[in-house]
């Protein structure tokens, strides 16, 4: 393979095509078929259309930028997705590792001139991989099992987080860690467990179906709770119910939503993804406007139209879906919020998760919120929309990438900081491994918690003030 010092220019068919040979079997059937793509849903050909291999992704890629190599870039994984499609080469491992081990993070479609949708291409490569080479060992089990029995069922969700709070709360962990039976699992999942964050009551189900506002209503939305989100950080989805119902809006839970399907579009598992985008399409059907407190799922959600592009029935409820989808701060920023005047005194960096930075195009309006709070001093993070490695499963399953992403993005992390903010819960365990493992004090946190206590505060002092 041709290694990244190559010029541009110098990028070749055989860089992306050394070791593949051609499909010369006769391809199952089935509608529209691509090329060596044999299965629905094949990579959109519009999408790599405008790609000239320039190579001014090259350097926003941190796969690239870690290997040097051309197939871990996002010009040669788009050549590579290309040739498939041309019968060139096969769905095979050769093309399966690269595809993979991309982190679909789409620093390359920020730096992209001709807006080339490296990241959905990647997530339809890996549904046609899904098919053709299903996963087998730990990731394999990891996807019978954890993606496809337990995320898509919240009671299921549920029960695993009651047996978390357990595991916590009863001194279970407390013996596990000390006798030191943790020292089976591999070192990326003794620091996950050792940073998990201290699990609570998920807000579905606990709180009312309709949050009334506080004051005069100013409007009516609803917010996606999460499946993971709602298990481990519900603080973050209480602080999310507190900052709105605070600034005039009635929030709605409907009861029967469910996990977005991030995790398994990502993974090539497209039709559990299709059930989960079915069930949030009808579960929020009766609201204008759905607010997203995590990155990922915000991204997946936005994008519920490209997962249903091929199904003329759906597309359109589907559109009308994802057109209704908004990250928090950018709501809050939009709609004027209450500026606190409580102050919070504390020293804060901001890092981008990738899916909010480059999926979603917000970058500023997190930070304004940070800027408009009393006594929060910001200090800029270098590279601060770089993946950190967490990348949905992809700390799971490429830990060794993972870990040397997070190192690279701790030895960014300014000195003298109180806290990190961020606004994906990946994010937010990740950067923890890397506190921990550096031996770091950071606080890890959410943007709109930092809003929510300044609010707080205001609340307590307005109190004190009537008495």
């Amino acid at each position: 393979m041709l290694k990244g010092a190559k010029a541009a220019g110098q990028f070749h068919h055989a860089a992306v095509t050394e070791g593949h040979q051609a499909d010369t079997t006769e391809p199952p059937c089935q509608t529209n078929p691509l090329g060596n793509y044999l299965w629905e849903d094949v990579p959109d050909a519009s999408k790599w259309a405008d790609c000239v291999h320039c190579g001014l992704c090259l350097e926003a890629c941190p796969t690239y930028q870690e290997t040097g190599e051309e197939q871990n870039s996002p010009r040669g994984r788009v050549y590579l997705i290309k040739s498939v499609a041309e019968g060139k080469i096969s769905v095979d491992e050769a093309f399966a590792d690269p595809v993979f081990s991309c982190l679909d993070c789409r620093a390359c479609e920020t730096a992209c001139p001709a807006n080339v949708q490296v990241g959905g291409l990647i997530e339809e490569a890996r549904g046609q991989i899904n098919q053709a080479m299903p996963a087998s060992g730990v990731t394999g089990t990891f996807k019978k099992t954890v993606l496809n029995k337990f995320f898509p069922h919240q009671k299921r969700m549920n029960k695993l987080g009651g047996l978390m709070r357990f595991y916590q709360k009863s001194g279970l962990q407390k013996v596990v860690r000390k006798t030191g039976a943790l020292n089976v699992m591999p070192d990326h999942l003794k620091d996950m467990e050792a940073t998990l964050p201290e699990a609570g009551k998920p807000v579905l189900g606990r709180y009312p179906e309709v949050v009334p506002a506080e004051g005069e209503p100013k409007g009516r939305v609803a917010i996606l709770t999460g499946c993971i989100m709602d298990e481990m950080f519900n603080d973050v989805n209480e602080a999310t119910i507190h900052v709105l119902t605070h600034n005039g809006f009635e929030v709605g839970l409907p009861s029967d939503q469910g996990c977005c399907g991030a995790l398994h579009i990502h993974a090539g598992e497209r039709d559990t993804g299709k059930q989960l985008a079915k069930r949030n399409i009808e579960a929020f059907k009766d609201y204008d406007k759905i607010l997203v407190n995590a990155a990922g799922c915000g991204c997946a959600l936005q994008e519920y139209d490209e997962l249903f592009r091929n199904n003329p029935e759906m597309l359109p409820l589907a559109k009308e879906f994802s057109d209704k989808i908004e990250d928090i701060t950018k709501f809050l920023y939009d709609h004027d919020f209450k500026r606190p005047q409580s102050e919070v005194n504390t020293t804060v960096t901001y890092h981008d998760a990738c899916h909010l930075a480059h999926g979603q195009g917000v970058r500023s309006e997190p930070r304004q919120i940070l800027n408009d709070i009393p006594g929060v001093a910001t200090v800029d993070l270098p590279d601060a929309d770089r993946c950190c490695g967490s990348a949905g499963i992809y700390n799971l399953t490429h830990p060794e990438m993972a870990g040397k992403l997070l190192d690279r993005k701790m030895a960014d992390v300014p000195d003298n900081i109180d806290m990190i903010s961020m606004g994906n819960p990946g994010c937010m365990l990740q950067i923890a491994m890397g506190v921990q493992k550096y031996g770091r004090s950071e606080q890890v946190v959410h943007t709109v918690q930092l809003l929510d206590w300044a609010y707080e505060k205001d609340k307590q002092k307005a109190h004190e003030y009537e008495l």
